[in-house]
């Protein structure tokens, strides 16, 4: 379950009740239970996680700040850098001088995102729409460059996501958190987010694709 960065917010609203459980058609209030083990996250420093039981339904969860993604170990700013470079037309080499990772590890984010790109799309539209931004699909396209395209329909949906958020909501927006909230955390896991979930998340936490460290 993806909350805010802002560790001490969290922890506030878990203990006084103020998560409510992603599963679809539950919605009780989550409860402290434990903590995940520590890991560290390249871009995003140190983490461990906290872990959260539903006092309805008894499924746990581990709340992930929107910072990062499901078992990734980069941030996800520093992820969608990679990303809106491949929109651009950049190699996966060339991409991982940019971003400063191993050209393996690049090429492991461009094979998923265009593997689920179809699924975080539909995930995305759901919100856009919520949020009057009209999407339209991309075309179909040959083989060589519909991973490419697809790509590039990606970014240019967060971005604007990441506008109407800031025109419906206000503050500040930092739109791949944003998109890490809406996908909850799945953006690049081997099925990608799953449909319909991620808008629960939403509501969970105040801002917390905000911008702010």
């Amino acid at each position: 379950m993806t909350v805010g960065v802002d560790g001490w917010a969290v922890e506030t609203a878990l203990r006084g009740g103020g998560l409510g459980c992603p599963a679809l058609g539950c919605g009780a209030r989550l409860a402290p239970w434990g903590w995940a083990r520590e890991r560290s996250v390249r871009g995003a420093g140190g983490l461990r996680p906290r872990r959260a039981v539903c006092t309805g339904c008894g499924r746990t969860h581990v709340l992930l700040p929107a910072s990062v993604l499901l078992r990734r170990a980069d941030a996800v700013t520093v992820i969608g850098v990679a990303l809106l470079a491949k929109a651009s037309g950049w190699g996966h080499r060339r991409i991982a001088d940019l971003v400063e990772r191993p050209a393996s590890t690049v090429r492991g984010w461009l094979r998923r995102i265009g593997a689920v790109a179809d699924r975080v799309l539909a995930v995305l539209a759901g919100v856009a729409a919520e949020f009057g931004t009209e999407f339209v699909p991309p075309a179909p396209a040959p083989a060589e460059v519909a991973a490419g395209g697809l790509v590039g329909a990606v970014v240019e949906l967060v971005g604007a996501l990441s506008r109407a958020a800031v025109r419906r909501l206000g503050g500040s927006c930092e739109p791949w958190r944003l998109a890490a909230v809406i996908c909850g955390g799945r953006l690049l896991t081997p099925t990608g987010p799953d449909l319909g979930a991620g808008v629960v998340v939403v509501g969970n936490t105040s801002r917390p694709w905000a911008g702010d460290p």
